[in-house]
């Protein structure tokens, strides 16, 4: 973009200029860092007044009203502004989410080169005045024309959703969990990190003779955890099955074997794991950058599902953000377009879905569809293309076409976005957790987590509804 100032002699009283800027929980961080101001009403996941739920992060008022020289140096007066001294009068917070419009306009003019302005700051959404006051500028003297400069982008690298998720978690009784072959070091090490960090209390199903080769490469001991001996990978899942069939455990885990053979065991008609609904598998991720979970879903089980399966992959993954704190998910049901087009079978699958939410056959949440993916995550986006929605822009469930778009994605968001993912089967009488061999220690601790997290939700459920 081309700026160009006004010089000095080319301003008069009443010219006016104003810039738009969104408030991300990341700008936040990034100016605590900057200006060393750590006060934690500031940064997210925080919950200054203790009553165990996240305060609404505030903005800084000095980031508010550092918004106001953005106006001036970029605008009016322009490149070559320098200023003298601003005041502020606050009259009310700014919060990580709002899209704030901050606006300058010239009161008049000193013959030492100096220009008086008025500055605001107001929130878009209800015009509230959030900031006012007065500058005063060293106004440019010469012409200035300059192409914007694309300045490198910042990415705050911090897992801190899986982070919160991990103390949350941390904080109910160990979940029991039939762990099915975990037969080689990466399965192994997995879940006893997970009982270490008091996650789980595994119960280890598999070869006997393998489990302790793997633990003797880990270096760890088995002492006081119990290891059940069955050597083929389809009868230890049958015996996984059976364990949690008897109530000995709250969840299943997949250990060095495939997925279909640990989900042949649980869908089996006689002491299987169903409730009526399709298994579905759903990637909680944390990104860098996003200021909430992001789950996708799904990229794992079902390879072409229809719309009744789709209809299971949304509710799945509605109950489970519910569990992950998330009062009312907003689910954007992905496609290549964001309006239906009959030859697109997605969007039509989308339409279809955000219909189904409204006549209450999905429940506890907000679906929209079609949704393409820049216009599901960004408001920016969303506000381009004219999609009015509360979903649009703010998607915090991404459902979508099929397992190939899933797995794309959310290898993506993984490899290149360096998020981290944690992986659960829903749909199934317990959370049944899959780990990948590529996963880091955050991941593996994060998945049993969620496990821990929705199994406490359910089982609260239950009770209250004897």
């Amino acid at each position: 973009m081309m700026r160009e100032n006004k010089t000095f002699d080319e301003l008069k009283p009443g010219d006016s200029a104003e810039l738009r800027r969104s408030c991300t929980t990341d700008d936040l961080i990034v100016f605590a860092n900057v200006s060393g101001n750590h006060n934690p009403m500031h940064l997210p996941n925080q919950d200054i007044d203790g009553d165990g739920k996240e305060d609404v992060v505030v903005a800084p008022s000095m980031w508010v009203g550092s918004l106001i020289s953005a106006v001036l140096g970029n605008v009016l007066p322009g490149p070559g502004t320098l200023y003298r001294t601003q005041t502020f009068r606050f009259h009310a917070r700014a919060s990580a989410g709002d899209e704030l419009n901050a606006k300058v306009s010239v009161i008049d003019k000193d013959p030492d080169g100096s220009v008086r302005l008025s500055t605001e700051v107001r929130r878009v959404s209800d015009g509230l005045l959030l900031v006012e006051g007065e500058a005063v500028v060293q106004a440019p003297k010469a012409k200035y024309t300059y192409e914007e400069q694309e300045l490198p982008g910042l990415v705050v690298q911090s897992h801190r959703h899986f982070d919160a998720l991990l103390q949350r978690a941390e904080a109910l009784p160990p979940l029991s969990v039939a762990v099915v072959a975990p037969e080689e070091p990466a399965s192994l090490g997995g879940a006893l990190l997970a009982m270490r960090e008091k996650l789980i209390t595994p119960i280890l199903v598999g070869s006997a003779r393998k489990i302790e080769a793997a633990a003797k490469t880990l270096g760890l001991s088995l002492d006081g955890v119990e290891v059940i001996d069955v050597p083929e990978n389809a009868a230890a899942a049958n015996a996984a099955v059976d364990i949690v069939a008897d109530g000995r455990a709250q969840a299943l885990m997949k250990g060095h074997l495939h997925t279909d053979e640990l989900l042949k065991a649980a869908l089996r008609k006689e002491r299987g794991l169903r409730i009526g609904r399709r298994f579905t598998h759903i990637f909680v991720m944390d990104v860098p950058g996003l200021s909430h979970p992001l789950l996708v879903t799904d990229a794992a089980i079902n390879i072409a599902p229809d719309l009744l399966t789709k209809m299971d992959i949304c509710q799945n993954a509605i109950d489970l953000a519910i569990s992950l704190g998330i009062e009312t998910p907003k689910v954007g049901v992905l496609s290549a377009v964001e309006t239906v087009n009959p030859a697109i079978a997605s969007s039509v699958d989308a339409a279809l879905l955000s219909k189904m939410a409204e006549r209450g056959q999905i429940t506890g949440g907000l679906v929209d569809g079609p949704l393409a993916m820049d216009n599901a995550v960004d408001i920016t986006a969303a506000r381009i293309k004219g999609i009015l929605s509360p979903v649009a822009g703010r998607a915090e469930v991404l459902v979508v076409p099929d397992l190939d778009a899933g797995n794309m994605l959310a290898k993506q968001l993984t490899f290149i976005s360096h998020a981290e993912a944690a992986g659960l089967v829903m749909g199934a009488k317990v959370p049944i957790i899959l780990t990948s061999r590529a996963d880091g220690e955050k991941a593996r601790l994060a998945s049993c987590a969620v496990a821990v997290v929705h199994q406490a939700r359910m089982a609260a459920v239950a009770k209250e509804a004897e």
